[in-house]
């Protein structure tokens, strides 16, 4: 791996000798299961006599002709070309064998084993189309691309441009011939091939055009694919952002493909968008997941404008593409589906991500310092992605939501096929606001950190407020106070009755200084309602403490709050602040227990469950670890009993109780409902609720490996085997545990996916004794790791196998020592710094356990 980085030093060398103009690319999927043939042709221009490289990723280099003359092998060194004495015009031809992968980078083959099939499918973010070309890879370097694919016959071929009428070769292959792009960057090109199934529709785009769409999966999988509801949001998408950005859909078709092996939810491709088919549904999925897919189909279909149209010159901007298409498939989620509280689910999920990320030692600004390419692969993080949507949904409240869609439809009309920073973007958003935004930016977007507001307040006898200030604090390492647009908003009971409803009474909205203290004069004179709530409406980016008496009753009726985002607020602050120290661990248990039963936003109760989980694990005294698992376990199968029979609720609640097993009464409800002697009202056991509940029978001791050759003989497919992988990592002894880590450690031919379900179960653990003995073995192989794996497997690895349920100081001076004597790579030390802030936080949320 690290012979493959490119610095941006060597990125802006490079991007001031040469200019690309187009791409043909030529590839032979006939030649083998381990290589496919790659013929490149590059036309660019240079400054006359210069030097400079291509990247190419190669198994083998056949030629390499630079202007009719054939350079010799040591040219090529299997990463990069090196090119000579430039011309003003040239043209290169690379010839060479390129190796398929099974890590989700490159070209990715799989084999079904449903039906033996092969499928192929493309993800080139950040710098893998060099494993299938030769190319200058960086996003600046904007090019026409050609694609010539040979392939049998039989199968579906996609890319970037219209699919042609494949020319028959008459040996069963043949050979699509695409049209050229428009001017794109290289990581967002694409090829998909297969013997796919297709859905095909149309839409008629703002400007008249028929746009052809097509919806994609594979074939043992196409049974459950609902192609019409996602045209549904597909169109619904196209009418909203086409209307709000005053620019129509840039490109010639819109394919969305589902294909197997997927690291990421999907990808943008132009034109030809890859998704995880996780998001094909072969079983009963929440409706966080259901709703998730949504965002995420608007997400992709946003960064057709946001990224493929304008994209950034270089990866520091990678957060404008990723933040403006979290906000932009959020409110577009919210105002065009119905999907209608997706700004919930962003505070849910979104917020807390971008919370936790920006409180850990590795945090950056939003403009991160992207030095090289290594920087930018970790760098798809809570602050990229969440933080970066956030600020941008405060800069819409900021400049107005008008005006904010009038400045970036200014910015596509004006940088249309071309290449922006950050200061682009800001200058239309100037001009149609008319804010000045140059302390905005260096604000938000070039410091770190998450400000915490607090409320003081102040009644007299009759609980009308005499004094209201609002308390800004940060964390010292990052001491920057911000400037917030932010509302605050008054609840109290409808009635006296026992189950009446939290409702907002009064909201306030204004502007905060950018200071300690900030008085409100204008709450003060009105009753103190049950409960405030600092951010009503989740305008702001910053952490959120109560008053003590709204505290109190938020513990005690949060259920009670009427409006789903106003919920998903409290939820956060109490989480805030158990992660924080300053509540006790099995006091937010208590929390969660009392009040998840009613939830209705799905994101929110499956994000609460989930800190749930992690809190009875890790963030408890751990004398009452086994206690505090056990009553969670109880309550969770309680609420599964009582839910409403087929509600999301009672789906959830049982998803988690299998997580959380603990004792034998629980092992006798999971063997009940796998074999039928129990059985919960409109609750159906289908395969993937199957492995889960088997999950939690391995967990328990009470289901090994024969069990789960059993079931992977009912459900040996991609999915079977994926969870089968999961549940042999999950056997609670350390004889298991240790057999997991090696052959994740060892065994390159397992594939991407498989060692991500690996990681899982080997962390899911009630007991984490069985892991204690292997962290040795877990640090002396991460520099081999690092050297000897593709990024996406190192990732899988690094993070994923950190033994973080240990939540030990032992674990803190083993990460330490390791740290102390790896200075070298940049990347690899914050995963491992990453892992150890987390345990540290741990501790010191076991601490305040401690103390009651």
């Amino acid at each position: 791996m690290p012979g493959e980085n490119l610095t941006r030093i060597e990125a802006q060398e490079r991007k001031a000798l040469v200019e690309v103009e187009s791409y043909d690319v030529e590839l032979d999927l006939t030649t083998g299961p381990t290589t496919f043939r790659s013929t490149t042709t590059v036309r660019f221009t240079a400054t006359p006599g210069a030097s400079t490289f291509i990247d190419a990723i190669t198994a083998e280099v056949h030629s390499v002709v630079l202007n009719g003359s054939e350079l010799g092998a040591g040219v090529a060194d299997g990463t990069r070309i090196a090119l000579d004495g430039l011309a003003p015009a040239n043209e290169l031809v690379v010839v060479a064998d390129f190796a398929y992968t099974n890590t989700g980078e490159g070209l990715h083959r799989f084999v079904d084993p449903v039906d033996g099939e092969v499928y192929l499918y493309s993800q080139f973010e950040v710098p893998d189309s060099r494993r299938v070309y030769a190319v200058f890879e960086q996003p600046d370097l904007k090019a026409t691309f050609r694609f010539t694919v040979t392939a049998p016959e039989a199968w579906q071929v996609v890319s970037n441009s219209p699919t042609p009428e494949p020319e028959r070769l008459g040996d069963g292959s043949a050979v699509w011939h695409f049209e050229p792009t428009p001017r794109i960057s290289s990581y967002i090109t694409a090829l998909v091939a297969g013997p796919y199934e297709v859905v095909r529709s149309e839409l008629t785009s703002s400007d008249g055009r028929t746009v052809p769409l097509g919806v994609f999966a594979r074939k043992s999988l196409f049974g459950y694919l609902d192609a019409d509801y996602i045209f549904d949001i597909t169109r619904k998408g196209f009418a909203y952002f086409e209307e709000k950005f005053g620019y129509p859909y840039p490109f010639a078709k819109y394919d969305q493909l589902f294909v197997p092996e997927f690291n990421a939810g999907a990808m943008e491709n132009a034109g030809a968008v890859t998704f995880t088919e996780t998001y094909v549904f072969r079983s009963k999925v929440t409706d966080a997941i259901k709703e998730r897919r949504v965002v995420t189909i608007l997400h992709e279909l946003a960064h057709m404008w946001f990224g493929d149209l304008v994209t950034m010159k270089w990866w520091n901007d990678l957060w404008l593409n990723e933040s403006f298409a979290e906000w932009a498939s959020t409110i577009a989620t919210a105002e065009a589906t119905e999907w209608t509280e997706a700004w919930a689910t962003f505070q849910a999920m979104e917020k807390s991500w971008a919370y936790r990320q920006d409180q850990l030692p590795s945090t950056h600004p939003v403009v991160a310092d992207i030095r090289d390419l290594e920087d930018v692969q970790v760098n798809f993080d809570g602050i990229t992605y969440a933080k970066g949507g956030s600020v941008l949904k405060q800069l819409a409240a900021w400049v107005g939501i008008d005006a904010f869609f009038a400045g970036v439809g200014a910015y596509f009309r004006a940088h249309a096929y071309g290449n922006t920073e950050l200061a682009d973007l800001l200058r239309e958003l100037e001009a149609a606001s008319g804010r000045d935004l140059s302390t905005f930016s260096a604000q938000w977007l070039e410091t770190s950190g998450v400000n915490t507001l607090k409320p003081e307040i102040e009644t007299d006898a009759a609980g009308v407020v005499t004094g209201f200030r609002v308390r800004q604090t940060a964390h010292p390492d990052y001491p920057t106070l911000r400037q917030h647009r932010i509302a605050i908003g008054f609840y109290s009971f409808a009635s006296e009755a026992a189950d009446a409803p939290l409702v907002r009474v009064h909201r306030h909205e204004f502007d905060l200084a950018a200071s300690e203290w900030n008085d409100v004069p204008e709450l003060v004179g009105l009753p103190k309602p049950d409960l405030v709530l600092l951010n009503d409406d989740d305008l702001a980016y910053a952490k959120i403490r109560l008053d003590e008496d709204s505290f109190r009753v938020a513990v005690a009726h949060l259920a009670r709050i009427e409006d789903p985002l106003a919920r998903a607020l409290v939820w956060g602050s109490a989480w805030d602040a158990t992660r924080d120290a300053e509540i006790a661990g099995r006091d937010y248990v208590k929390l969660v227990l009392g009040n998840i039963g009613p939830e209705t936003e799905s994101t929110t109760m499956r994000l609460s469950l989930t800190q749930l989980t992690q809190t009875a694990r890790s963030y408890v005294d751990p004398a009452t670890r086994e206690e505090t698992i056990r009553a969670v376990g109880d309550g969770l199968w309680a609420l599964a009993q009582g839910a409403e029979p087929g509600s999301d609720a009672q789906f959830q609640f049982v998803k988690f109780f299998a997580n959380v097993a603990s004792t034998p009464e629980h092992a006798a409800a999971l063997a009940g409902l796998r074999d039928g002697s129990v059985a919960l009202d409109g609750l159906e056991i289908d395969t993937d609720l199957d492995w889960e509940l088997l999950e939690g029978l391995v967990l328990l001791g009470e289901a090994g490996e024969l069990e789960i050759a059993a079931a992977l003989e009912q459900d040996d497919t991609a999915n079977g085997q994926q969870s089968a992988a999961r549940a042999r990592a999950t056997i609670p002894t350390v004889e298991a545990k240790e057999a997991a880590l090696i052959a994740a450690l060892t065994d390159a031919a397992l594939p991407n996916v498989v060692l991500r379900n690996m990681a899982l179960g080997y962390t899911h653990v009630n007991d984490p004794a069985v892991l204690a003995g292997l962290t040795t073995l877990y640090f002396d192989s991460l520099t081999r790791v690092w050297e000897e794996r593709n990024f996406a497997i190192a990732q899988y690895l690094v993070q994923g196998f950190y033994p973080a349920p240990l939540a030990s100081r032992e674990l803190v001076e083993a990460s330490n020592a390791w740290l102390a004597g790896n200075p070298e790579v940049p990347a690899l030390r914050r995963m491992v710094v990453e892992g150890v802030a987390g345990v540290e936080r741990a501790l010191a949320a076991q601490e305040r356990d401690r103390q009651g």
